[in-house]
């Protein structure tokens, strides 16, 4: 997905986001230096993103849309797969262009990609003057200063304790309606095919009245749609400390704790006009109560991601993933039974993970089958150094076979989108107005409950507006509809 953020305005496709696409975090405003910013990967970068604009702006940084007007230019990169990282790489290519130019430009590389590969960007990437990772934003005005005066800088060191709980986010997606609210930091699952917990920490959670408060101030400024994230959002856990092993030893002492059911709750109590979301979910964490509170509460919206990664039991402990089948096909039916068929229920899945046999990648499509996703993100195994899968097994699917198997995932995954969305035809669904549709200025579009983009006539409503639609026509990714007053 590409954003290109000009005058605090987003423009944003209705697509999910890919780990190796940029979005380029940008907004016109006053500073007599100019910084530009372009993140790629997840919701968690491109918040992140919003917290270093508001850490510069104090520091008199204005911000431009163009690199090219730029005196200080950040990539938040990614990691999660190689192709991510080769993107980033060819970006900073693009930008050592104008280094060459414009000798007094620095240049920084932020998020996970700096956090795994600092020392190689400082010894073989030249044009790097600043690395700085997930937990060091605070330092960045520092660090720059460091490259005024002729060094380079780097700070990468993780911290248990860090949530930036303080800092008013620069609200970069500026339409006014929709923001992300992020109530907690790093993860503590070690699947095996992951390096995030290498690159963002040990797990932290957010004092729960900071991200009330961050809430209802959003709230008030007009936004009416918020996304709560974190790397597993179901094992957020409060109990007057950060530090998950402080809390936990608070827990085990009888003191009172905020579990991510009571957060969701008190979120959704500021007022039945917010919209709320939530993003990610572990299978192995994923509570009847948070269910439970999802449907007691009509803007909790219907919508889950829970991340499969396989469907078959042996190649999920080999990922460390610590469920199997059955867990996650329970997990199903709990959000079925509790919350209908119509919650809209999204995955992540890996195709060709180390010594995954035809039977088993059987297993995966069989489960899709079973779940009836309503849109997924699906990849080929990727090996990322320092991870328990790259020390402990062999990537040893051929390339041509997991493409296979991928393309068997993905047009297995479009027939399922199609089918979802033909069961909202002639039904009628609440969509928040988020802005016109891209293909068309006459008609406007938003999303309903369960996360679906929806397309309609303009007349007379306007962005941020809620409004009753009847589905008439769909595609495997969007629904069509009119306005019915």
């Amino acid at each position: 997905m590409n954003t290109l953020i000009k005058d605090i305005e987003i423009i944003q496709t209705e697509q999910p986001i890919a780990a190796d696409a940029p979005v380029r975090v940008l907004a016109n405003s006053e500073g007599k230096r100019k910084l530009y910013i372009e993140s790629y990967g997840c919701q968690m970068n491109f918040s992140d993103s919003e917290i270093v604009a508001s850490i510069m702006a104090e520091q008199g940084f204005g911000t431009t849309d163009r690199y090219e007007e730029a005196d200080l230019v950040f990539l938040n990169t990614c990691s999660i797969r190689e192709k991510a990282e080769q993107t980033a790489r060819k970006r900073l290519t693009e930008i050592n262009k104008l280094k060459r130019k414009k000798p007094d430009l620095i240049v920084g590389v932020l998020g996970c990609m700096a956090e795994r590969l600092k020392g190689k960007f400082l010894e073989e990437e030249k044009i790097v003057d600043l690395v700085v990772g997930p937990d060091a934003y605070r330092d960045l005005p520092k660090l720059v200063s460091e490259v005024d005066n002729g060094q380079r800088s780097v700070n990468v060191l993780l911290s248990r304790e860090e949530t930036y709980a303080d800092i008013a986010p620069v609200r970069l997606n500026s339409n006014g309606i929709s923001a992300f609210v992020s109530i907690m930091r790093g993860c503590d699952n070690m699947c095996s095919f992951c390096v995030v917990p290498f690159t963002r920490g040990r797990e932290r959670s957010r004092d729960p009245q900071s991200i009330v408060a961050e809430s209802k101030a959003l709230f008030e400024q007009g936004y009416r749609e918020i996304t709560l994230l974190g790397q597993n959002v179901d094992s957020y856990k409060w109990a007057g400390e950060a530090n998950k092993k402080e809390t936990d030893e608070a827990e085990a002492a009888g003191k009172p704790v905020v579990s991510f059911a009571n957060l969701l709750e008190m979120v959704a109590q500021i007022s039945p006009l917010l919209r709320v979301r939530f993003s990610t979910s572990h299978p192995k964490d994923m509570t009847d109560e948070v269910l439970y509170v999802m449907k007691k509460y009509d803007n909790i919206c219907k919508y889950i991601h829970l991340p499969v990664q396989s469907g078959n039991s042996r190649i999920l402990e080999m990922m460390n993933r610590t469920y199997d089948r059955a867990w996650y096909i329970d997990r199903i039916k709990a959000i079925r039974n509790i919350l209908g068929e119509e919650c809209g229920i999204s995955s992540d899945m890996i195709a060709g993970f180390c010594s995954e046999t035809e039977e088993e990648h059987k297993d995966t499509l069989s489960l899709m089958e079973f779940v009836q996703y309503d849109y997924a993100y699906m990849f080929a195994y990727s090996e990322r150094e320092g991870t328990l899968a790259a020390r402990k097994y062999a990537d040893d699917v051929p390339e041509e076979v997991k493409k296979r198997r991928l393309q068997e995932i993905i047009d297995l995954q479009r027939n399922l989108a199609l089918q979802r969305n033909r069961l909202d035809l002639g039904k009628v669904h609440e969509i928040l107005i988020d802005g016109e549709s891209k293909r068309n200025s006459e008609e406007l579009k938003g999303r309903n409950s369960a996360n679906k983009v929806v397309i309609f006539p303009k007349k007379h409503y306007e962005k941020g507006q809620y409004v009753k639609v009847l589905i008439k026509d769909c595609t495997t990714a969007t629904l069509f509809g009119e306005v019915i007053d």
